[in-house]
């Protein structure tokens, strides 16, 4: 491996993207060690650490903007990104400049022992390990009161789980996701996710699989954690109006909390539910009111999570089978009186042929667009094709050549009163943003 003389922004991100995802190479040991060579800036923050299948992203969102609503600051480290890679790192809710991104950038890559990596030996972080460790540079001069850190992959072994101390976890729901990686169990998977835990930290938990709440307590009670779950009978759905969810909470302090969230995605009651028990956990009612949780909440908006991007066209990031079973559930209840159509597009490592089954059987679409998206792990148009094709009650499906040129056809030949929906993966919503960004619609 060569060293190259990088010196702007665009060079900085170019050189990342061609560093590998994953590798067999690096452990959560190497991790550590060059976190330690760092300076361990982990040590100068109080931080919340998130881990699941689907929600994270949506709990850090709605716990940072609780607590900034109550007065703290806070740092946010989540992915993916959907257009631009300084969306991972959220500072006092700004992302960092492009001069701050490139000075953290660089103090790793001098850092790097390149002589070693020249003889194919030595530490090189993987693309999700630079980003952590620009992360924790970054935060560290931000000097917040609170680090909110979304896992990448699993748990245990993920590079987050490298910090030091944490003051709170939380695990959003699990289902079967990465099982090449993680298990092909929810027992597996939970054990993994549950890998984040630490002695006498609290646990904040989705209490929907069994089999999951079962390992939680079982590694939480060796641990001495106390466990704080959420389940479905802590909230009930109110009213639905305005494209807004109106839904009340039993609280451990405050009693029964109306609070509003401004979507039309059902799944995020139990993500904003699981953000507030957490807030509980973390402040003990002392410092933040009710009022502040319920303005929080509000105020909390969460891209590429069943987001209104021009009128009656949605995106929703969901990109595995319980993703898009939430996804279906909040489509169902709509309440919209025309016709449907769905934008799908997907990767080649994800369970495409359950989602597909899923989409299917629903019935909610009158015409399914299929198209191929920019990515190396991205499903051909060809399979998607052929998996919708086992099911005749689709409908009417179209292949496209890009997914910009489906949507500005979905969208000249649309109906009135029709709803369009986008779905299937977090890169057609990325695709999809950046082209409404350039005025492509």
């Amino acid at each position: 491996m060569e060293k190259k003389r990088i010196t702007t922004y665009e060079e900085a991100v170019a050189y990342l993207y061609d560093v590998p995802r994953f590798t067999s190479k690096n452990t959560l040991e190497d991790t550590g060690a060059y976190l330690e060579q760092l300076g361990n800036p982990d040590r100068k923050m109080k931080i919340i650490h998130v881990a699941g299948t689907n929600g994270k992203g949506s709990v850090c969102a709605y716990l940072r903007s609780i607590l900034e609503e109550a007065g703290y600051s806070t740092c946010v480290f989540t992915s993916p990104h959907l257009v631009d890679i300084r969306e991972r790192f959220l500072i006092r809710g700004s992302m960092p400049g492009k001069e701050e991104f490139l000075e953290a950038f660089l103090q790793i890559y001098e850092s790097l022992d390149w002589e070693r990596l020249q003889q194919g030996k030595g530490y090189h972080p993987t693309f999700f390990e630079y980003l952590f460790f620009m992360a924790m540079i970054l935060f560290a001069k931000a000097d917040t009161d609170y680090c909110i850190l979304e896992t990448g992959l699993g748990g245990r072994l993920d590079a987050t789980n490298a910090v030091s101390e944490k003051v709170l976890t939380v695990i959003t729901r699990i289902s079967l996701d990465h099982v090449q990686y993680l298990g092909d169990t929810i027992p597996l998977i939970a054990a993994e996710k549950a890998g984040i835990l630490r002695k006498g930290v609290p646990l904040v938990f989705s209490d929907a699989e069994e089999e999951a709440t079962r390992v939680f307590s079982q590694i939480g009670s060796k641990l001495g954690v106390s466990l704080y779950p959420v389940s479905e009978t802590d909230y009930r759905f109110l009213d639905f109006h305005n494209k807004n969810i109106d839904f009340c909470l039993h609280t451990r302090y405050y009693g029964y909390v109306r609070l509003c969230i401004h979507t039309i995605a059902r799944y995020q009651m139990e993500n904003a539910s699981l953000a507030v028990r957490a807030i509980e956990v973390l402040d003990g009612g002392r410092t933040i009111s009710a009022d502040e949780i319920t303005r929080g909440v509000a105020k909390c908006f969460w891209k590429g999570r069943m987001e209104e991007i021009l009128p009656e066209v949605f995106v929703d990031g969901a990109h595995n089978e319980d993703g898009i079973r939430a996804f279906l559930e909040t489509v169902r209840e709509d309440g919209t009186k025309g016709k449907r159509t769905l934008l799908f597009s997907a990767v080649s490592d994800k369970d495409c042929a359950h989602m597909v089954e899923e989409i299917a059987q629903s019935g909610l679409f009158d015409k399914i667009a299929i198209a191929p998206i920019h990515n190396g792990r991205a499903a051909s148009t060809e399979f998607l094709k052929g998996l919708f094709k086992a099911y005749p009650s689709c409908g009417c499906m179209i292949v496209y050549e890009n997914v910009t040129l489906a949507l500005q056809e979905l969208l000249a030949g649309r109906k009135d009163g029709e709803r369009i929906y986008i779905a299937g993966s977090l890169y057609l919503v990325g695709e999809i943003k950046e082209s409404l960004e350039h005025d492509q619609f």
